[in-house]
């Protein structure tokens, strides 16, 4: 069954409201996303390639078709110029992308990762590569690398300004995590297909996986809020979380639920053709 696209889909339509404040605010920098996108970017475009058509396998029509097949659907749906896809060998469960649109972007999946996941699943983790792309991430987690780098330059104050810069920059990226959770579940179009990629990274094993149960893990964020409510469990959560790129796979779940129950996720589905 075909699924269904959204027309003239733009980033701003799924993007987490914190994610899309940092990036304006990293976009109003003068000359520096000029810089990123004409001279770093494919800079380290050329140096990605190498290392991933030496080391990978590149997927295509003639190469592992029903991955292909899973990967030019998702394209299709968020409106993303195909990227290449790689897999590569890799006992450790991930996937990760170079997402600046044009400049021989590429997705790489981990052999772990498939032995974890349905087909349905694996589509769900390409999607939500393939928003990082559709936000073009890469180019505003550059500048803010730059700034902390230049951060670290100044005499004296330098370590007092990088620190806030840093927890800034973790903040974003826990939050543009968010957006392309919402990419895996406008490709999917299933809540659950999204919350059983989380359950599964969490603790999954190709033993387990038969034996796991969604709404168990589900009942986790409940007790995780309950728990974190105020003192010395509130600074915990905040502590445990400062300096993660990724929020805690129980934070993921509950916002991509709220998100699925929201006007504007319902509004996005109508307009889907």
């Amino acid at each position: 069954m075909t699924k269904s696209t959204f027309p003239g889909l733009k980033a701003t339509s799924f993007r987490h409201p914190q994610d899309t404040q940092a990036s304006q605010t990293l976009a109003l920098i003068p000359g520096l996303e000029f810089l990123i996108r004409h001279t770093l970017a494919p800079l380290a475009g050329q140096f990605f390639y190498l290392d991933n058509i030496s080391s990978g396998i590149l997927v295509g029509p003639n190469q592992l078709p029903h991955i292909y097949a899973l990967h030019q659907e998702a394209c299709q749906v968020l409106g993303v110029n195909e990227p290449q896809l790689y897999i590569r060998q890799n006992p450790v469960p991930n996937a990760y992308t170079f997402a600046v649109d044009g400049e021989r972007s590429f997705i790489v999946l981990h052999t772990s990762l498939l032995e974890l996941l349905t087909p349905e699943e694996v589509q769900g983790v390409i999607a939500h590569e393939l928003g990082h792309i559709k936000c073009e991430h890469s180019v505003y987690v550059t500048i803010a690398n730059l700034l902390l780098l230049a951060a670290r330059q100044v005499p004296n104050l330098g370590p007092m300004v990088e620190q806030p810069l840093r927890l800034m920059l973790f903040e974003w990226l826990r939050a543009a995590e968010l957006s392309c959770d919402r990419a895996a579940l406008l490709v999917t179009g299933q809540v659950e297909t999204v919350v059983a990629m989380m359950m599964k990274l969490s603790g999954g094993s190709p033993q387990l996986i038969p034996h796991l149960n969604i709404e168990a893990f589900v009942d986790q964020v409940h007790a995780y809020e309950e728990f974190s409510k105020e003192g010395m469990p509130q600074w915990l959560r905040m502590a445990q979380t400062a300096e993660r790129s990724h929020p805690v796979p129980i934070l993921r779940a509950k916002e991509i639920k709220a998100w699925a129950e929201s006007p504007e996720y319902r509004q996005l589905v109508e307009t889907a053709v």
